[in-house]
């Protein structure tokens, strides 16, 4: 059971696969018979055209048989199997010569066409077909549908009895040839139709219709009107199928433009039927038309080119194609042999207005050659133009066109007034009125020509607002009743004032006013019937008013603020030199003495002055004394001296007696220290100095290590820790007073001991010792018979005692098994009682040791010693 449902999937999974790409396009016809058979009836044989681009992997072919529905007023009649009548390909148009990459087109159409008897009626009947899938993908369609595509509604209406035709009519039928289109190339692509009665026929693109319930290649009974339309997405629509650069001509149903980007378009093409002027149906042609990858040499020119600024212009072939090798022009100069150019992209200057017939040759005398003819119009001195009144919402702004032409009259106008939200904003008069609803930017547009074939678009932008703007220098101000003052105003348009009181040139935007009290102003401002109101209030008073701040007392050096509260506009400090800024209310100063500043507020002619003074009192004063440098861990007496009422000293802590301008310090690190003096006398500032006590660094005196010596032996001393040395006492020595002397002692002594003072440059100074005991023997190296490892720190480490020797080659100990236990080359260097360090036991070892006396001599010795634990 489970390999039969597994064999069903895979069958339903391939026919749905199959069905992805199928049907390429369709067409319903209808061709009128006769009377039918029964009473009040007629004949129609419908024919269905179904097209399938044999190009296709992986598609379902034209079915066998269809079904077919008529339906009238929303009501179904019947439904029809319909069984394939004949199958044939479809005529495609002649390639250009020297196409590059040309795309394989070929399709097949079949025929399904059966005869119905219908009873007249005044609604008519709708003959439909529907399939699930359109070929995919679509540039210009959204797919959907259960995975297989947009699906598709081929669909005739047929007339009823209220018809001019009453129903006696057979409809349209559309060419069904196909075209190649290039991406990029100029292309026409026929959907030219006939009618067998002789009927009026008008071309429009139209919508093309989705698929109905159908999801797969199956035959279904299809869904009655109304259609949904085809999603059209990325920017088209049915009205731009393949872009907004190729249309359709209305009279022949040729389509024509630039390629759109490369893939399959869907585009429904409408012809609508008219006899005697009266529309008698819309007939419709569904097609995928396949946009490719190809190139080929063409010459290609706009019908007419207008040259209306001047007698100058730029020419190029609107074919790009790299197969375009040569080109040649003729500018049409009637009498001239010199208005050729052989350049892609000439400029041209025509020696007068006229109409010249420009001719462009690509590839002339080679293969692949082309040519285009085209009709430039020169009548130069054509300059649109336009001027506005008006700017505000609610009232009519007027238009006047302003297009001068040299040639011909000007002849139309197209106004667009960029209004958002209505489609009512245009107009065709040469010099129309348009009211604007909103405010805002409007962004006009206004095409004009003339009757030379000259066309041009002036673009401007039109700011609409609800009044006109007031801009004034204030609104509110004081003045002295002596004063006269003049108000300030700007903005667009007629300008008046009231009330007429105290006021002079009240039609202007500057009036004189001199009001004797205070007086509210009003201005207002028309611009062309756009009215706006604003005010500016003028106080009067007799005097002025000043209130200074409070004398006061700063610190010598100190800024101090100056201020008062006045009812002034104008401001005057004194002495002037001394403040920062004069001329402001509010300003300071740093005044070297004692100073009274005056202050004199202006309200026009009327002033009123006030004084303000400031006390200086002197900042106290400190002196904590000299910089000075110390010995490590001594003392330092700090010299302070003060003019005020008391002092402190930080830090303290390593101060001695702080109550005191001469107090001990005890830094044992570089310190500095603060003296801080406070006074009485007005300033309550704190005067401070500071005084640098610096550490010297701590003398660290050696001597040397303790040594032995042999009498008679010269012995190396070396100290260090500072610059300065003294040995005492001086016995035996060849100098004391460097760092490193020789001493060499008599027999007669066993023992002796040498101080070194060491001193530093600043003075500090510093002593160590050392202690040299003198042996009376030959060079020798002693070696204790016996030491007690037991970390009591008494003879805990095994060391040869060397007396007379320069250096040791090496010191050795064995155990009892031979085996090297200690090694050392370093004099003072010894044996701890540990292997590897694991502590041993008591016992015997053998040590060796060979030498170099202070003689050079070589020097060899051995012996026996005890280990006790």
């Amino acid at each position: 059971m489970k390999l039969k449902l597994l064999a069903l999937s895979i069958l339903m999974a391939f026919c749905l696969s199959a069905s992805a790409a199928h049907i390429t396009g369709g067409e319903m016809i209808y061709d009128y018979v006769g009377p039918g058979t029964n009473a009040n009836s007629s004949k129609f044989k419908i024919t269905l055209r179904l097209f399938r681009d044999n190009v296709c992997s992986n598609c379902a072919g034209m079915p066998n048989q269809v079904s077919i529905g008529i339906f009238s007023g929303g009501n179904t009649i019947s439904f029809h199997n319909v069984p394939q009548t004949i199958q044939f390909e479809v005529p495609v148009t002649t390639y250009p010569p020297c196409v590059q990459n040309p795309p394989i087109l070929s399709y097949n159409v079949a025929l399904f066409t059966f005869e119905v008897e219908l009873l007249n009626n005044s609604l008519g009947y709708t003959a439909v077909f529907q399939t699930c899938c359109r070929v995919n993908p679509l540039q210009n369609v959204f797919n959907t549908s259960f995975g297989n595509g947009t699906g598709a509604t081929y669909m005739v209406e047929i007339p009823g009895m209220n018809s001019i035709s009453g129903n006696k009519n057979s409809s349209p039928r559309f060419d069904m040839g196909i075209s190649l289109i290039c991406y990029d190339k100029e292309f026409t692509l026929s959907f030219n139709a006939t009618d067998p009665d002789g009927d009026q026929l008008v071309y429009s693109f139209c919508e093309a219709f989705a698929g109905g319930i159908a999801i797969n290649a199956n035959n279904i009974n299809p869904s009655p009107p109304p259609f949904n339309p085809v999603p059209y997405i990325n920017g088209y629509s049915s009205f731009t199928p393949l872009g907004g650069q190729a249309t359709i001509n209305s009279s022949n149903g040729i389509i024509s433009g630039i390629g759109p980007a490369i893939g399959k378009y869907v585009v429904s093409v409408c012809v609508s039927e008219f006899r005697n002027g009266v529309l008698i149906g819309t007939h419709r042609k569904d097609f995928i038309v396949n946009v490719a990858d190809c190139d080929f040499a063409g010459a290609t020119l706009e019908p007419d080119y207008f040259s209306c600024k001047d007698y100058s212009r730029n020419f190029y072939n609107l074919n790009s194609s790299t197969q375009n090798n040569s080109f040649y022009w003729d500018f049409g100069v009637s009498g001239r042999s010199d208005d050729t150019s052989v350049l892609p992209r000439p400029d041209f200057t025509f020696p007068d207005t006229g109409i010249y017939k420009v001719k462009l040759v690509v590839n002339r005398g080679q293969a692949c050659t082309d040519s285009a003819v085209t009709n430039v119009h020169v009548y130069p001195g054509f300059f649109p133009g336009f001027i506005s009144k008006g700017i505000c919402t609610g009232l009519p702004v007027t238009f006047t066109d302003t297009t001068k032409t040299t040639y011909g009259t000007v002849n139309s106008w197209y106004w667009n007034f960029g209004e958002e939200g209505t489609i009512t904003d245009t107009s065709r008069q040469q010099n129309p009125d348009y009211t604007y609803a909103l405010n805002g930017n409007k962004q006009l547009q206004f095409i004009v020509t003339n009757t030379k074939g000259c066309k041009d678009t002036v673009k401007n932008t039109l700011s609409i607002i609800d009044k006109p703007q007031i801009d004034l220098a204030f609104r509110d101000t004081l003045i002295c009743s002596i004063d006269t003052l003049q108000l300030q105003a700007s903005g667009n348009g007629s300008f008046s004032w009231t009330p007429g009181i105290g006021i002079t040139q009240l039609n202007t935007a500057s009036p004189f006013v001199n009001p004797a009290l205070t007086t509210t102003y009003y201005v207002d401002l028309d611009d062309t019937g756009c009215r706006n109101r604003d005010s500016v209030l003028v106080r009067v008073v007799d005097n002025v008013t000043l209130i200074m701040n409070n004398d006061t007392t700063i610190c010598l050096t100190d800024f101090v603020s100056l201020g008062a509260k006045t009812d002034g506009l104008r401001y005057v400090w004194e002495p002037a030199n001394s403040v920062t800024d004069f001329s402001i209310l509010n300003t300071s100063a740093s005044p070297i003495s004692t100073t009274s500043y005056q202050l004199t507020s202006f309200i026009g002619n009327c002033n009123t002055t006030g004084q303000m003074t400031v006390t200086t009192i002197p900042y106290p004063g400190a002196d904590a004394g000299r910089d000075t440098s110390i010995c490590y861990r001594t003392p330092a007496i700090l010299q302070g001296s003060i003019i005020g009422s008391s002092f402190t000293w930080t830090p303290s802590i390593s101060l001695a007696n702080t109550g005191s301008l001469n107090p001990v310090a005890f830094p044992v690190q570089t310190t500095e220290y603060v003296l801080t003096v406070t006074d009485t006398r007005g300033c309550p500032k704190e005067g401070r100095d500071t005084v640098l006590v610096t550490v010297l660094p701590e003398i660290n005196a050696f001597a040397g290590n303790d040594t032995s010596v042999i009498a008679g032996q010269p012995l190396q001393l070396l100290a260090h820790g500072g610059s300065q040395y003294t040995w005492h006492p001086p016995s035996y020595l060849n100098s004391h007073t460097i760092e490193n002397p020789i001493a060499i002692f008599p027999s007669e002594i066993d023992f002796f001991r040498y101080m070194v003072i060491v001193g530093t440059n600043e003075g500090c100074v510093d002593s160590a010792y050392v202690n040299v005991k003198i042996f009376k023997t030959e060079p020798t190296v002693f070696v204790p018979t016996a030491f007690t490892p037991n970390g009591d720190g008494l003879n805990d480490v095994l060391r040869p005692i060397t007396a007379g020797i320069k250096s040791i080659e090496y010191f050795r100990i064995y155990n009892r098994y031979g085996q090297l236990v200690f090694s050392t080359n370093t004099m003072l260097r010894g044996w701890d009682g540990t292997i590897g360090g694991r502590t041993q036991g008591t016992n015997s070892y053998v040590w060796i040791v060979k030498a170099l006396d202070y003689l050079d001599r070589p020097y060899f010795q051995k012996g026996l010693l005890t280990l006790v634990r």
